[in-house]
């Protein structure tokens, strides 16, 4: 990180805990489910949905940006601290505004729109800091982003929130916006662009196409579907399986809630090496590892509901590797296509992932219901194999070589697309 000196290594740490700090808007009403469901009487449909419509929300406001052009249109340092700010209204509208169900989903979707505007602005200021080390650059960004999303677990155990039992949702809520008030601040102040800034072309629907035409970047995407089918819906239930499963053995209700936040927090670190073995030894090779590592343990983790100290650690070590390659599809993409239509690619993947985590958000309850929290995480597997199986198909492209500045693998037996 020295290779542009100090002003790289603040700014991107600046930026860092920027979107740490906005993050929380994004898990902040799902780490009170409990709560919300006991108080509202919500359906298991509407639980899903409290955290579905914050993705449906992320996709709208992705593709309403790169349509209007928004990143070129707007300093991204800009688009990120007002994104962040009205974020934090809509999601802090849901208690002052006493929202109920139907309230809450209308904004939790215009949350997810607002963070739109926060984490692909914050991977474009990355990218113009960081070249060789762009994986670890990106790295560190979703490394931050990972641990911000899993502050909201943190909130909802924390003692100062209530009893350990059932702590009051509110100030969850209120605290996760607070958080996003001072990122924007954060953001707009003191982040710039680095020195390798270039304006990119707008949006082009036409050259969408080409981002599956094109077998690299094709594969690459695949690879990336397959780890989204995974990430969100691990993310987003195994906080719930581990408090169920804390609460059948007669373990602190609040120890299950900071395992959550462990599970999801822990990420953080995965992505930070992730990002550092990428650069080093290509972004094939630690994708593939990280999926084949994580996609075990979605196989294996609802065999040991019933000992939660043993479903604690393998919760651990499922989340460390969940998102320690979620940085390295972007840097893949952005380094086989276009430079003028990198903006391009970037939308289509991130809309068409978070679009996809959909499904298996919505279909884990439904699995508990009919199998229960023993069989019903192992669906999430199918994401990992069919992901790792698509990176390695990356490494017989010979176009695959320049990614990582070089670091690619190549196993003969193809041609050069």
């Amino acid at each position: 990180m020295a290779t542009i000196g100090s002003g790289k290594r603040r700014t991107v740490f600046i930026l860092c805990f920027a979107t740490l700090l906005a993050m929380g808007l994004w898990f902040s009403a799902s780490a009170v489910v409990p709560q919300l469901a006991t108080e509202w009487g919500l359906t298991a449909g509407q639980v899903s949905w409290m955290t579905m419509s914050v993705q449906a929300g992320f996709v709208a406001g992705t593709l309403l940006s790169a349509a209007l052009n928004l990143p070129d249109r707007f300093s991204s340092s800009v688009l990120f601290a007002a994104s962040a700010a009205v974020g934090a209204v809509f999601n802090a509208a849901i208690p002052l505004l006493g929202a109920g169900p139907d309230g809450a989903l209308l904004l939790r979707f215009l949350t997810g729109a607002c963070l739109a505007g926060v984490y692909p602005p914050g991977m474009k200021l990355i990218a113009t800091w960081c070249k060789q080390d762009l994986g670890l650059g990106i790295g560190l960004l979703v490394g931050a982003l990972t641990l911000g999303s899993a502050t909201p677990h943190l909130l909802n155990g924390l003692a100062v929130f209530g009893p350990g039992g059932m702590p009051p949702w509110r100030p969850v809520l209120l605290a996760s916006s607070g958080m996003a008030i001072v990122a924007a601040a954060v953001a707009g102040l003191l982040v710039r662009p680095g020195p390798y800034f270039r304006k990119t072309a707008p949006f082009n629907w036409r050259f969408s196409g080409e981002v599956f035409r094109y077998r690299p970047t094709r594969l690459a995407n695949f690879g990336y579907l397959g780890h989204m089918w995974e990430l969100y819906a691990m993310w987003t239930w195994v906080p719930a399986l581990l408090i169920v499963s804390y609460e059948m053995a007669g373990w602190s209700a609040r120890g299950a809630r900071l395992a959550g936040f462990g599970a999801v927090g822990v990420g953080a670190v995965g992505c930070v090496m992730a990002g550092v073995a990428a650069d080093r030894r290509g972004r094939t090779t630690v994708t593939i590892a990280s999926l084949v590592l994580s996609g075990s343990c979605a196989l294996v983790a609802g065999l040991f509901f019933t000992q939660p100290g043993v479903l604690t650690v393998i919760c651990l070590i499922w989340g460390f590797f969940v998102v320690a390659d979620s940085a390295q599809f972007s840097a893949a993409v952005s380094e086989m296509t276009d430079p003028l239509y990198v903006g391009t690619a970037l939308t289509i993947q991130t809309s068409l992932g978070f679009l996809l985590t959909l499904v298996p958000i919505r279909l884990i309850p439904e699995l508990v219901a009919r199998f229960g929290w023993s069989y019903a995480p192992m669906v999430l597997v199918i994401g990992p194999a069919f992901g790792a199986w698509n990176m390695w198909r990356l490494r017989t492209v010979r176009r695959q070589l320049g990614l990582a500045s070089g670091r690619g693998r190549f196993l003969p037996g193809e041609k050069d697309v």
